[in-house]
């Protein structure tokens, strides 16, 4: 099959606790996404979504991105950058105008978007994106694009992603030491959304769990807008930890053990079941493992009674995000469940019996292109930057700049515009 003729290129970078990755993607002259070329590599210098070495976190970067580059055959010189830390938090803030009662043109809209600069109150933080979620037009919501029609009074409601801006500087810089423009720095829940999300989803109202490597994010969803979201400091990379401690081996084997043979949900066969904690390729007479045989085995059981105690840990933290953020009785019901660590099996189905509600695994769309190994829950913010960056969308700090709250001037061909309008409206 050809490739579609691509007519614009965006590149992501995502920097995760456990893995940087890259993507490179065009928008087609039909309106597809279409994947180029993808790269992973380790993370280093990232903690818990923070940089802790810029010099190890750069190499990553720029590891991840020429991977990308290569197999994209194209050099790209910007990126979208995802951000899972950094002290995130999100808002939503509202602003109204009178119209009048005539039509709405794209500068009343302008107007009301550079007015609503007025109601962000940053507090000292970084504000990442300020975006209008959707319009209400004398008191009827959820209007998408209010251009044309007529009202009395025009609202929107804003949401704008905050975070802490030394964290978020450190990001910056570490991108553009590996000699890369920053497009800009997008919460990881924005983006995720943006690929698990259905928009009926965002209307009814759902909940968003990113379960990263060293860090989740509970985001909640309603009216098509995200309303609040929360970081716990736990992740799969938790789960790695227990049951190197448990057994007492090493993280990689524990990570292998936990991938090849973990689980969620425990079965009457597990008791039986002897797992071997060395690989076929590991060295030999390494030490032995807790309470494994004489061929270094351990029962499966006890591997996912490790696993399902730090789950429970989990889910109680998540359902304590849940409430705080009011995601409870009939406006709270379905949950997604997204990241790295939501490939564990069984995930859905243990969070479903701890949370009380329905939860699905969220993984990117179909994209022409798109890696298997990119087409999983793992890469969902990564996914989701590039959509979010062909999505172009609206911030309200870039609206209007010549314009102030309560200066209503127009001159030239603005003026005999308005004129004619009032005119033809009115008789």
């Amino acid at each position: 099959m050809a490739v579609p003729r691509i007519t614009k290129v965006f590149a992501a970078v995502n920097l995760g606790s456990f893995r940087t990755s890259a993507m490179i993607a065009g928008l087609s002259e039909t309106g597809e996404m279409v994947v180029l070329g993808s790269g992973h590599r380790a993370s280093q210098g990232i903690k818990r979504g923070y940089v802790t070495d810029m010099q190890a976190a750069t190499h990553s970067v720029r590891d991840a991105i020429e991977r990308a580059e290569k197999m994209a055959n194209a050099s790209v010189q910007s990126v979208w950058i995802g951000c899972s830390g950094a002290g995130l938090a999100s808002t939503t803030a509202k602003v109204e105008v009178e119209v009048g009662g005539r039509r709405i043109e794209q500068d009343d809209i302008e107007h009301l978007l550079v007015a609503g600069r007025e109601v962000i109150q940053p507090d000292g933080r970084t504000v990442l994106h300020a975006q209008p979620a959707h319009y209400t037009l004398d008191g009827a919501h959820g209007v998408p694009n209010p251009k044309g029609l007529h009202a009395e009074r025009l609202a929107v409601d804003i949401h704008v992603m905050l975070a802490d801006g030394a964290p978020i500087r450190n990001i910056k810089e570490t991108v553009e030491n590996a000699h890369l423009k920053v497009e800009a720095v997008v919460g990881s829940p924005v983006a995720a959304g943006h690929a698990c999300l259905t928009p009926e989803e965002r209307e009814l109202g759902v909940a968003l769990v990113e379960f990263g490597a060293e860090v989740t994010t509970v985001s909640v969803y309603a009216a098509g807008m995200l309303l609040g979201m929360q970081v716990i400091p736990f992740g799969s990379g938790d789960i790695t930890d227990a049951v190197a401690s448990a057994f007492g081996i090493r993280r990689y084997q524990a990570e292998r053990l936990k991938c090849m043979s973990g689980s969620a949900i425990a079965s009457p066969a597990d008791h039986r079941e002897m797992i071997p904690v060395n690989a076929p390729g590991d060295p030999e007479g390494g030490p032995i493992a807790r309470h494994a045989d004489d061929k270094n085995r351990i029962p499966r059981a006890e591997l996912i009674s490790v696993i399902t105690q730090q789950l429970g840990r989990f889910t109680e933290e998540v359902s304590k995000a849940l409430k705080a953020m009011g995601f409870t009785g009939q406006s709270g019901q379905q949950v997604v469940l997204t990241g790295g660590g939501a490939q564990l099996p069984g995930l859905a189905d243990f969070a479903q019996g701890a949370l009380g509600r329905p939860v699905r695994i969220g993984s990117p769309p179909t994209m022409l292109g798109l890696p298997p190994g990119h087409a999983t829950p793992s890469s969902s913010t990564l996914v989701g930057l590039v959509l979010y960056a062909a999505a172009d969308p609206v911030d309200i700090r870039a609206v209007g700049p010549g314009w102030r709250p309560g200066e209503h001037r127009y001159t030239g061909m603005k003026l005999v515009r308005r004129v004619w309008e009032a005119l033809r409206n009115y008789f």
